[in-house]
């Protein structure tokens, strides 16, 4: 069972950039699809952006051209570039992955806010 180890968060002003990372205890390279969630206190956590094995990626309205996901197959990490943060980005965010069993790390607070 893979677990996920979520970093990179922190306070950043609007318009900064932030890469996010998630570390994963095993091999990637067969998980069909990798993801990042995010989610506000009283909220759904919802879907940010998803990256297939092959590196199709998809990305919610909100984020779309700002917010960018990656994997890296050989290290087992999954990235999002996130720049022209906004105040509404703010946000504990999840990694996922798309294997049965799953279960949600701690993920890591984003902050935006000047």
């Amino acid at each position: 069972q893979v677990q996920l180890v979520e970093s990179g968060g922190g306070l950043v002003q609007p318009g900064g950039s932030l890469r996010l990372s998630c570390a994963a205890s095993g091999s990637i390279v067969s998980i069909l699809n990798m993801a990042w969630y995010r989610q506000v206190p009283g909220k759904q956590r919802e879907l940010v952006a998803r990256i297939s094995r092959g590196g199709r990626a998809n990305y919610a309205d909100s984020v779309k051209d700002r917010f960018t996901i990656s994997r890296d197959n050989a290290k087992n990490t999954v990235y999002l570039q996130m720049n022209s943060l906004k105040p509404e980005d703010t946000a504990v965010y999840y990694c996922h992955a798309g294997v049965p069993g799953f279960s949600w790390g701690q993920g890591t607070q984003v902050t935006v806010s000047s």
